[in-house]
């Protein structure tokens, strides 16, 4: 499964119930598929015209990416929406899709980013909140074996969702929806066997915008931190851009590396995703509490230009506890927490540096290029 983690409101307010077809302008909602055992996010109608793009692949002169104001075109930016679990089940798979107002099925790639937050769960390795699921153009279907692994979301769980439709396409498009599908086994059951929670680590941590300039040549980008608990990492992937070159996980401590991801691309280039690391087909990868682990992304752009927001370079993926227990809830009175959260909410955009008034990071940040 890739990032379950390689981030439900009923309705636009909190408490809220609102279908989009119910609704004049466009809304985030759940729906229980029981038939199905699917929770369906959707978001929607949306009218997209034809070539919208969003400015991280336009360039500077257009404004400051993630900005939610700066977008050319018409790129659809709902608001960021809090839903509420409607019953308690062990997640163990994700799909989406897009359909225009006559069924017409849409190219996954309309959806720029689409990402779910646990507001009251901390991240393994960051006291900020943790991230369920990222959905994009390179996700597109993951699914881990339901009989051993589930994700356990109980019922009045908060998830926050924040997301961004855009349409590369030369044609327009009208009443569009987008359907996230949350494959789950009811809890109650005697599977699965083991609980498992999703995980990330970014090469731009500990917060603000996760996009970066590529130089010319070879670049790598790192970030290190320590994990908050003791366990295994049962599956990790990851999300990179364009002329990435390779995305690592590694134990530092040990100088040992756990994954080493590359991209995947379709019969014309396109980057399509990354390979993904089934890890519990060997048990998991263990993680020490006292040890020091590292995510790096390489790049080799082999132009003359800096390219604006060119990089990205996230692993995700499911971690089981060591012990079971509960997993540790989010101080919120934390300061990278609430930096982080307003953040998420669009309340602020930028860099950590810029965030903090080009305060350092607490945790290592590396920039090497060269040719």
């Amino acid at each position: 499964m890739r990032v379950l983690t390689c981030v439900l409101m009923l309705g636009v307010a909190a408490g809220g119930s609102l279908r989009a077809q119910d609704a004049e302008q466009p809304s985030v909602w759940i729906e229980d598929d029981a038939d199905r055992s699917e929770l369906v996010i959707a978001m929607g109608p949306f009218d997209l015209a034809a070539g919208t793009r969003f400015l991280d692949e336009l360039g500077p002169s257009t404004g400051h990416q993630h900005d939610p104001h700066a977008v050319h075109g018409a790129a659809v930016m709902p608001p960021v929406t809090t839903l509420k679990a409607p019953q308690s089940v062990y997640l163990t798979g994700f799909s989406y899709e897009l359909h225009d107002a006559d069924g017409q099925e849409l190219p996954p790639d309309f959806v720029h980013h689409l990402n779910l937050v646990n507001p009251d769960n901390r991240e393994l390795f960051l006291p900020i909140a943790q991230r369920m699921l990222a959905v994009g153009k390179e996700t597109g279907s993951q699914s881990m074996p339901g009989l051993l692994m589930g994700y356990p979301v109980p019922e009045g769980t908060s998830i926050i969702v924040n997301g961004m439709l855009h349409n590369p396409s030369g044609a327009s498009y009208e009443g569009v929806i987008v359907r996230v599908r949350l494959q789950y086994v009811p809890a109650g059951r005697l599977w699965p066997l083991f609980n498992v929670f999703p995980f990330q680590m970014d090469v731009a941590f500990p917060a603000g915008d996760k996009s970066f300039d590529l130089p010319p040549g070879v670049s790598t980008w790192s970030y290190e931190a320590q994990p908050s608990m003791e366990g295994r990492i049962m599956a990790i992937s990851g999300h990179v851009h364009d002329l990435a070159t390779s995305i690592t996980f590694e134990d530092v401590t040990d100088g040992r590396m756990i994954w080493e991801g590359f991209p995947i691309l379709d019969d014309d280039g396109a980057l399509r995703g990354v390979t993904l690391g089934r890890l519990y087909r060997t048990l998991g990868a263990k993680v020490e509490r006292d040890h020091v682990y590292r995510v790096t992304v390489t790049y080799d752009n082999p132009t003359a230009d800096t390219l604006y927001a060119g990089g990205m370079g996230v692993v995700g993926g499911v971690f089981m506890q060591e012990g079971g227990g509960m997993w540790p809830r989010a101080d919120k009175t934390d300061q990278l927490y609430a930096l982080d959260m307003r953040h998420y909410l669009r309340e602020i955009t930028g860099g950590y540096d810029v965030l903090l008034g080009d305060a350092p990071p607490p945790a290592q940040h590396d920039h090497e290029a060269g040719h």
